[in-house]
This record gives C-alpha cells, structure tokens and sequence, in this order.
C-alpha cells in the first residue's frame, strides 16, 4: 500500500540552509578577497609610479634660482629636510634679549665659557672673544652676521665662501663673470660684502638646476682638489667633470668643511693641499710659505688658527677608506612614501635612533644602543686625550709667558715659541674639527700625542735642554738565498 500524501513545502532542512550560507559566505569572501587583491595592486602600482618620479616639476628653475623656498616647490620633502636644520638640542640653547646689533633670541652656547683654555690658545684672536657651539645651516649666515668677531674686528668678505649662498654674490660683482666676482668679494670688507648675501649655503650651491646634479660651485675647492690630484700624478683634474657620483657626495661637503687661510693682500681663499690632506702636510705648507695668523698676545709667538679640518681629518679615517661619504652618514637615504631621498636635514647620525638606523645599520649588523655605545666610547676618549693636550699647551704658554718676564735668554724664547706654534696648530686643528674624534680615531689621538710632545719639547726648550731622540733602525728586508 503506497503513501499518497502529498508533501509539504515549508521551511528549508538544516542543512539546505547551512549550503545556502555557506554559497553566500564563499561568494561575499571572494569579492572581498577580490577587492583587496585589486587594492593591494592598484597600490603597488601607485608605488611604483611613485618611485619612478624623482619630482614634480611647479616651477623652472635656473642658475639664477637662488632662493631655496623656489626649488622647495619642485622639491618639497627635500626642502622641508634643509628647513629643519633651525631645529636645536635644548641642552645647545641659550636665551639672550636682542640688541640693536644682535637681534637674535636665541644663539648656541658659548665654548669659551665651557673651556677657559680656548681663550689662553687664542689670546689676541678675535676668536678669543666669541666661540659658540655649532648650529645648523639655515642659521650659518645671521650667526656670523652677529659674531662678536665681525662687529668688533674687521673682517674680509672672503668669510662669506662658506657662510653665504655664493653664486648670487659672485654673479652680481662679476656682472655674470663669477670668477672675477669671487676675487672681488674675498678682498671686500665683510661689512660691506655680506650686504649682498641673501641666503644661506642652500639648494644652489651644490646642484645644478637643470639636472639636480651635484656640483662644485667654489673656486677654492676646485684649485684645492686640483693642487691635490697634481701631487698624486693627476694633472689638471677638473672635479665637475672627472669625480664620480659618490665621490661627490662627499666634494660637495668639502667646499667648506675643511682647513683654509686667506692668501695674500688679495684674501684669496686658499686649501694648504699640496703637501696632502694631513694636519702634517699643512704646518709644512704654511711653514714653507711663511704663514701666521695671528701673533700670541702672552707669549710673541707666530702662530697658526686652524678653522674646521671635517673633511681632512675624515679622509684619514675607516669609512674613508672604504668609500662611505659625508652624505652617506650626515644626509643619509630615507623613505618618503614610496620614494628614496637624501634627508637634507643635515645633523650627526647619532641624533636619535632612527637617523642611527637609516645611517649606521645600513652597514653595521648591529642595533642602535650598542652603534650608540661605540660612538661614546671614541669621545670619551678623545676627550680624555685632547685634555692632556690641552693642558700641556696652556702649561707651555705660561711658561714662555713667564720666561719672557725673567729674562730667560731670546734664543730658548724664540725655540720654544717655534714648539708651541707646532703643538698649538695641532691641538686647535682637533678641537676645532667637528666630530670629537669620530672622524679618524686612531689619527686624532696620533696628532694629540704630537701635540703634547711639542709643548714637553718647548718646556725643555725654555731651561736649555735638549732631549735626547731615539731613531729605530729602518727594518730590513730577510735575507733570501
């Protein structure tokens, strides 16, 4: 007997509505997948779109472009890096009330406060009256504008090639020739040359418009470099046309942060480069040519003011050697989005850990408290060396200071001042370079030792005696059968 009841049409089974679920959770999780997937690609794209563009082209700029806000608008991450070197460390700062000669607020503070010892070395220098902390660029122009070493002693325009953006200047006196420009403005009056500086060093100085090429913009690194290359075999080197890219990122720092003097009548801006980049090579040029700086206010003697060695004292050193440039640590690569620039605000890599990472780790397998812990351990000893130095030298000016007021015979006066014009340059060539050691370690603490030997040897000069010197014989080769 069959059943011929006829079937009900309700509501679905368990399991119909478990499929039906289950088709509409796979269907709305492929088109989610589907859109992240197409996402993820359209950004990727983007990216690299992103990274292919170097920049967006606002506005033309030219060799007449001086204003770095102008290149800031083709080129804006890179502007807002430059602009960011106002920033300060708070500990740098100190507050002052402006005067109508010194308008600013806010300066660095002052060495020679921190180091009486700067103002015995330099004693009738106008460095003896105002010495402060480094800032950064965009500060380079107004803090030498309102140093008390220009308002209160004359200063030649030639102070200007590393505190000015320079071809507006040059452009201007030259009336487009920038080599007679740069020879009139070395020879002016600093009071009269900086009235026609605009701008701190800025985009101009080391890139050239068209191309954003780095380039060499002055005339003193350019004959430097080339008086350099000649005493290595390399006759005349052009630097804008011969030096590699990465070398550039390290000539383009060099145009300023290096050892000079002022030649001639003309004030000429010269690098001592002949005899090398050491601090050796140069006492041996300003002693061939018969250079001083100033005379010694305690003690009569000639003596040497070195300026900022940076570049010199760097090339002596590790990453020199294995082809790392200033660039490399101080402007080093960063993200923006996708794209990789240079990070213009230019600042020691030990800033904080993230310039630590984009700096340091990129060579060092390491992490940052311990890149932090070997910076420290090379300044602390650096200072420990350069303050044996130091008081070496001031106990030798003292000394000559004193001699000359007994009636210690000339010749002993006049042997000793030649040791202390030695360790003076020595001691000072260090001090005034930037990195507290960084640079080249084991060099450094090689010119401190020189240093306090010459102001020894200029104390025993002082009581006539003459120290006996130990030559070790030139080693030979082994005999061979």
């Amino acid at each position: 007997m069959s059943d011929n009841t006829p079937r009900t049409t309700g509501a679905p089974t368990a399991p119909r509505r478990r499929r039906r679920f289950l088709l509409l959770a796979f269907l709305v999780g492929g088109a989610v997948v589907t859109f992240a997937v197409a996402a993820l690609l359209v950004n990727i794209i983007e990216r690299r779109a992103e990274d292919k563009t170097t920049f967006v082209k606002v506005t033309e700029l030219t060799n007449k472009t001086y204003d770095p806000a102008v290149w800031g608008q083709n080129f804006p991450a890179e502007y807002e890096g430059w602009q960011a070197t106002e920033e300060m460390e708070p500990k740098d700062v100190e507050k002052r009330a402006a005067t109508p000669e010194d308008p600013r607020t806010i300066v660095a503070q002052q060495k020679l406060v921190k180091d009486p010892r700067l103002v015995t070395m330099w004693q009738g220098y106008a460095f003896a009256i105002d010495y402060r902390e480094p800032r950064g660029h965009a500060y380079m122009l107004l803090d030498q504008r309102h140093t008390r070493r220009t308002l209160e002693r004359p200063q030649p325009g030639a102070c200007l090639n590393c505190h000015a953006s320079l071809p507006e200047i040059t452009t201007a006196l030259g009336n487009g020739d920038e080599a007679a420009g740069w020879a009139a403005m070395n020879k002016m009056p600093y009071t009269d040359a900086t009235k026609l500086a605009t701008h701190p060093v800025g985009c101009i100085d080391c890139h050239e418009p068209e191309t954003m090429a780095l380039r060499v913009t002055r005339p003193a690194f350019i004959e430097g470099i080339k008086e350099l290359k000649a005493s290595q075999g390399v006759e005349n080197y052009d630097v804008n046309k011969q030096a590699s890219f990465q070398e550039m990122r390290s000539f383009v720092c060099a145009q300023c942060h290096v050892e000079y003097y002022f030649k001639g009548e003309e004030k000429t801006l010269t690098f001592p480069w002949e005899n090398g980049l050491t601090v050796d090579g140069a006492l041996k040029y300003y002693d061939e040519v018969g250079f001083t700086d100033f005379t010694h206010k305690l003690t009569g003697a000639r003596v040497l003011k070195a300026q900022h060695p940076d570049y010199e004292t760097y090339s002596q050193g590790v990453h020199a050697t294995a082809g790392v440039t200033c660039a490399d640590c101080h402007m080093s690569y960063k993200r923006e989005g996708a794209m990789k620039i240079t990070d213009h605000q230019v600042r020691s890599p030990m800033t904080n850990e993230a310039t630590i990472n984009q700096a340091c780790l990129t060579c060092h397998k390491t992490d940052e408290a311990d890149m932090r812990a070997r910076v420290d351990t090379i300044h602390d000893r650096y200072e420990a060396a350069k303050n044996v130095s130091f008081d070496a030298l001031t106990a030798l000016i003292k000394d000559i200071e004193k001699a000359a007021q007994t009636g210690v015979a000339a010749d002993r006066i006049e042997k000793a001042q030649s040791y202390q014009r030695k360790a003076q340059f020595f001691v000072d060539y260090v001090v005034s370079e930037n990195s507290r050691g960084f640079h080249a370690p084991q060099y450094t603490l090689r010119v401190l030792n020189d240093a306090t030997d010459a102001s020894r040897l200029g104390q025993l000069a002082l009581v006539g005696v003459e120290p006996e010197t130990t030559t070790k014989p030139a080693l030979q080769p082994p005999a061979t059968s």
